[in-house]
């Protein structure tokens, strides 16, 4: 409830702001629905690359050792609270925010079924589509799997963007420190836990301001 009051308070404040209105056709539609996946896809890798985003909401989604349907459902609920803020551009300039929130809706409700095990590699989707095999490797723990397949229904901007990767060898999912536990407040503050101890043991303002800011695993340099 507290955050769909949010995202309608943003969103209706944005739409007054806007310059213009643009109806909502056919075509209107569908530009929408590529628009937010394009911005999906940036939402979707900052939270992956910014520590904070990572720490706060997006380390939920990923803290499971298991891949299957409920872990599409394992969410934070401060994403709620940063995640609206990508897609904002589109209110501003004149899309209507229930054509903007539909699209989100689409987007996040195809992202269900590639949570599974049970369908194999896909050959001619898996180049171009979010599909089971792609999602696996971005749930994945391996150096070589971290930080890929971005993209929430097409694989296109992953492709585009140099984040692509297929399936190769068998997928070990969850953190690379796994939280081991399975009760819900441990897995919402373990990563924001550890974000805190950074932040309390920084000997600067920079180096605070690196690990707010930069990808999960970034340390400040040490000299000799």
């Amino acid at each position: 409830g507290v955050v769909a009051a949010f995202i309608i308070a943003l969103y209706s404040g944005a739409a007054v702001l806007a310059p213009w209105t643009i109806a909502t056709t056919p075509l209107s539609v569908l530009l929408t629905l590529l628009a937010v996946d394009f911005l999906y896809y940036w939402d979707h890798r900052c939270a992956h690359e910014n520590r904070t985003y990572w720490a706060l909401a997006h380390s939920v989604h990923h803290s499971s050792p298991h891949f299957d349907q409920t872990t599409a459902l394992r969410v934070s609920f401060v994403d709620g609270f940063i995640s609206p803020w990508f897609y904002l551009p589109l209110v501003l300039i004149g899309v209507d925010p229930l054509l903007v929130l539909g699209a989100f809706g689409v987007i996040i409700a195809y992202q269900q079924w590639p949570h599974t095990e049970l369908i194999d590699k896909l050959p001619l989707l898996d180049g171009w589509l979010n599909t089971p095999s792609n999602h696996r490797v971005h749930h994945a723990m391996q150096p070589q799997y971290l930080d890929k397949n971005y993209g929430a229904i097409l694989m296109v901007w992953d492709r585009m963007f140099g984040t692509y990767a297929r399936e190769v060898e068998p997928v070990q999912y969850g953190l690379t420190e796994q939280i081991e536990s399975a009760n819900p407040i441990k897995v919402h503050t373990a990563e924001a836990l550890k974000l805190a101890r950074d932040l309390w043991r920084s000997t600067s303002l920079d180096e605070a301001l690196g690990y707010l800011w930069h990808r999960p695993g970034w340390a400040p340099k040490t000299t000799n």
